[in-house]
């Protein structure tokens, strides 16, 4: 359906029932948003002043939330809207090359609408299917492993308007996978074990058993979890009296990390379990799963798993009939990466744009609607049942001094087997990628690898033998971040890799504060200008300067770690930057180096 075809009456009644669905909520904007542009095909301007009209706010605080996300369109888009996942995986293995090979055979340019309105095709910086790449979204719909055969048949299937629903089964394993799984979700999983096991001990014991486990964030910079829980428990409510949230992040949108993805796919229960765990410890009632907009099949199953928990008495009122009570909703995001930031998420959830806010107060202080809020990442509450039927000594009895347990890594990138890994904290990056891993393919030379996504760094191959833990990764200047690790082998140019990673951190700028919104686009320039063969030695010495301050004086936690990519880099393999500066040339041949008096446009 399109705006066209339905007059100004009825556009409102289909808004006005979109908008009463979510109870005339405000802090619904979001999803109503989203829900309009499913019926609508995209959001036009008479549909934002009726949404803002039903909601009774402003015009322009509706489009501004609708122009901050990357999935809502202000335009019409094509029937078909194809979006190539564009991160460095992909890009390995010869993405751009099949989106030009699409856009040749559809006739149409990247970014732009085809003429009768059949097809768009652009990118997106993430699917959360680095270990199936190439992949790309079809209508919100994930298909993977793609190849110049796989694109012809694309195009074909798109030229000939077969319903998406109707496309062969090659390109239906995802949806064909759901049916299977549906029944089996409840069946397999021990009902509320680990949380009976929890209310019975009492919140205060819970936290006892929390510091003794030392189980830290498995999301980012890995704050221990403990400290968190009890900030959360014992802050002062400022909003409603006594309201306290459980906020789960699942905006897993870092480019090589999947993990989250495949959790709320295969174990939803166990996350569920998790937060029902935490919300007693801390004393909240309704809690929140932020999810991408790019994992369906995870938001299905999820969505399953609620209603499978609620009618087995682990989730929703008088919980295994104790009293407790815990409603979890699930909200959408709209393809921005800057809402992985606890703060920027908490602002989407409200129905506003994603923007992050200066801390503190932290959000376990004052965060959703200004009541303290528990934040905790997939993992992290996956890894709380186990915690509490095993026991906290077994939990710390693996990993090393102040990294305990284990933690799941994504390989992609050069490697042989792509997958997750589950390993115990301080095995060494060498085993992970050759005794796990199986090595790099073609018997090429191991380069680096990158953790920790866009706010990590890349480890150069000398320093593989180290142990991967919260420390000697900061120390060897990267994080653990969520566990996106992308294995980079010698065919690889490192200002090429750090140029990628600067234009996903400039592209998914929230715009705030100036340092990140400017200066990720003049280290970006900067990176170009290197890359082409154009830079002076002291162009090399203002990236470095630039970067530094750019990671000094940013808002958020995304910006301050935006330059470790490029830092690393140039920390490691300074080198090559000389080659592309001294010497004009790439030592891996991948840059396009200008010949003399020549500018590359």
């Amino acid at each position: 359906m399109t705006e066209e075809m339905i007059d100004a009456g009825r556009l409102d009644d289909l808004l006005r029932a979109i908008v009463n669905g979510h109870r005339c909520q405000p802090g619904q904007l979001v999803q109503i948003l989203r829900e309009a542009q499913d019926a609508l095909g995209y959001l036009p301007a008479s549909a934002l002043t009726a949404i803002a009209r039903a909601l009774a706010l402003p015009r322009a605080q509706v489009e501004g939330v609708a122009g901050f996300y990357s999935f809502f369109h202000l335009a019409p888009v094509g029937r078909y809207r194809v979006l190539f996942s564009d991160n460095i995986t992909d890009r390995m293995l010869g993405s751009a090359e099949l989106l030009e090979r699409l856009c040749n055979k559809l006739w149409i340019e990247r970014g732009k609408v085809s003429e009768d309105g059949l097809v768009s095709v652009d990118t997106t910086s993430c699917t959360g299917m680095c270990d199936q790449g190439p992949a790309l979204l079809v209508n919100g719909r994930a298909m993977t492993r793609m190849s110049a055969e796989r694109i012809d048949r694309i195009s074909e299937l798109i030229r000939t308007q077969l319903p998406l629903a109707d496309w062969p089964p090659e390109f239906a394993l995802v949806e064909d996978n759901i049916r299977r799984r549906d029944t089996l979700l409840g069946a397999e999983w021990p009902a509320g074990e680990a949380l009976r096991a929890a209310i019975a001990r009492g919140a205060e014991a819970m936290l006892g058993e929390m510091k003794l486990s030392n189980l830290r964030g498995r999301g980012g910079a890995g704050f221990t979890t403990a400290i968190k829980w009890e900030s959360a428990r014992r802050a002062a409510c400022h909003g409603e009296q006594g309201i306290r949230y459980v906020v789960c992040n699942a905006d897993e949108g870092d480019p090589g990390a999947f993990m989250d993805r495949s959790v709320l796919e295969s174990d939803p229960h166990r996350v569920l379990e998790g937060m029902a765990i935490a919300a007693y410890a801390v004393g909240a009632h309704t809690g929140y799963l932020y999810v991408r907009a790019e994992y369906p099949l995870a938001v299905k199953r999820l969505k399953l798993a609620i209603k499978q928990a609620e009618r087995l008495g682990v989730l929703g009122h008088n919980i295994l009939e104790t009293g407790f009570d815990f409603h979890v909703e699930v909200r959408l995001g709209a393809g921005a990466f800057v809402c992985g930031e606890e703060t920027a998420l908490i602002a989407s959830i409200q129905g506003g744009r994603g923007n992050p806010r200066p801390r503190p107060p932290f959000p376990a202080e004052r965060g959703l609607w200004n009541s303290p809020t528990l934040i905790n990442n997939v993992e992290t509450f996956a890894n709380i049942p186990t915690i509490l039927r095993k026991g906290a000594d077994w939990f710390a009895s693996i990993g090393t001094e102040k990294s305990k347990g284990t933690k799941v890594f994504a390989l992609a990138g050069a490697i042989r087997n792509t997958g997750l890994v589950e390993v115990p904290m301080g095995i060494t990056l060498r085993e992970i990628v050759y005794d796990i891993g199986g090595g790099i393919p073609g018997d090429r030379t191991l380069k680096a690898v990158q953790t920790g996504g866009p706010s990590g760094g890349c480890i150069p191959a000398e320093h593989i033998d180290l142990p991967v833990d919260y420390e000697t990764l900061n120390k060897l200047g990267s994080i653990m971040g969520s566990g996106g690790m992308i294995i980079i082998d010698d065919s690889a140019c490192m200002v090429d890799v750090a140029r990628f990673f600067m234009e996903f951190c400039m592209t998914e700028s929230c715009g705030k504060c100036v340092p990140c919104r400017a200066g990720t686009v003049q280290i970006h320039n900067l990176l170009t200008k290197i890359a082409r063969g154009e830079a002076s030695l002291e162009d090399l010495d203002r990236l470095e300067k630039l970067s530094n301050m750019v990671k000094r004086s940013s808002l958020c936690g995304l910006g301050q770690s935006a330059p470790n990519p490029v830092l690393s880099t140039l920390r490691y393999f300074r080198d090559e930057y000389l080659a592309h500066v001294v010497e004009h040339r790439c030592p891996a041949g991948v840059c396009k180096i200008a010949a003399e008096g020549e500018v590359i446009r």
